[in-house]
């Protein structure tokens, strides 16, 4: 039979983290003073220690900071957008709004700069392994294409012929490789991506947003799984925004299409239902 403090050292280990030690009048985060963080550390840099485990340098926050920027919205067109403002109008608080947009970031619609990661860190494994990396980079994309079908997360885009963020991200990725703070391998994959991609298609898919960040992300070391929760923090503030401009112009229910643009009935004309009329 256990005893009491055996009890008592089973309930403090049930939840083990390194990430906040609290106790009365004492808060640490990954063993910083919460009030020298307070003034000192700016939001980016506050996302890399949680994750990460320290601060980074100026260099990779300026470079964690724009991927984020980036990112934080593409108009009410977006699903996720979309969503937040129907949810106001339907009566509900911000927070429920909020949720109701983040939990539509999934595979399709939010989950490209995580996929994309996956891609790139498949072409630097076979490039770690000593393939060159045309070749990596070529494999890796078979690779992808054979698990999850032709369309190559990160490059193309339905609205940009080129979108406007990410020639601006890979041109601060390329000013951190001339100081030294990334080593612009990911960088180097992925205009190897686009490359073979306008070779195979016989025009060029330019690199998105996602693929941008999906560079920045790679080569300041986080690891593929959390692009997608980055990429929810940066949306998160436009899914704020919408939902509080929506508050604030009114509206009650508004479905995605103004209610004088009907949808598209396909299925049989009216019919009776059978035996209705029999006694």
């Amino acid at each position: 039979m256990k005893s009491a403090e055996d009890i008592v050292r089973d309930a403090q280990a049930w939840w083990t983290t390194e990430i906040i030690d609290i106790e009365p009048g004492k808060i640490a985060m990954r063993g910083y003073p919460i009030e020298e963080l307070i003034g000192n550390v700016s939001f980016p840099q506050m996302i890399w220690l949680m994750v990460r485990g320290d601060l980074p340098t100026a260099e990779q926050s300026r470079l964690l900071e724009a991927a984020l920027v980036a990112a934080v919205d593409h108009g009410p067109h977006a699903p996720s957008i979309a969503i937040s403002r129907m949810a106001v109008t339907c009566g509900v608080e911000l927070n429920n709004a909020m949720a109701s947009a983040v939990n539509v970031l999934a595979g399709i619609h939010g989950g490209a700069g995580q996929q994309c990661m996956e891609l790139y860190a498949d072409a630097a494994k076979r490039i770690g392994e000593g393939a060159p990396l045309d070749e990596a980079v070529e494999a890796a994309l078979d690779a992808y294409i054979a698990e999850n079908g032709k369309v190559i997360p990160g490059f193309g885009h339905r609205f940009h012929p080129i979108d406007p963020r990410s020639g601006k991200l890979l041109a601060m990725v390329e000013e951190a490789r001339a100081k030294g703070v990334v080593e612009g391998l990911y960088s180097q994959i992925g205009q190897q991506v686009e490359a073979i991609l306008e070779r195979r298609k016989g025009k060029r898919i330019p690199m998105n947003i996602d693929g941008a960040t999906a560079v920045i992300y790679a080569e300041l070391g986080f690891a593929p799984e959390l692009g997608r929760g980055l990429f929810i923090l940066s949306r998160s503030v436009g899914i704020l925004a919408h939902a509080w401009e929506q508050s604030q112009q009114g509206g009650r229910i508004k479905g995605p299409m103004p209610k004088n643009i009907p949808y598209t009935y396909a299925g049989p004309a009216r019919r009776a239902v059978p035996g209705k009329n029999q006694a």
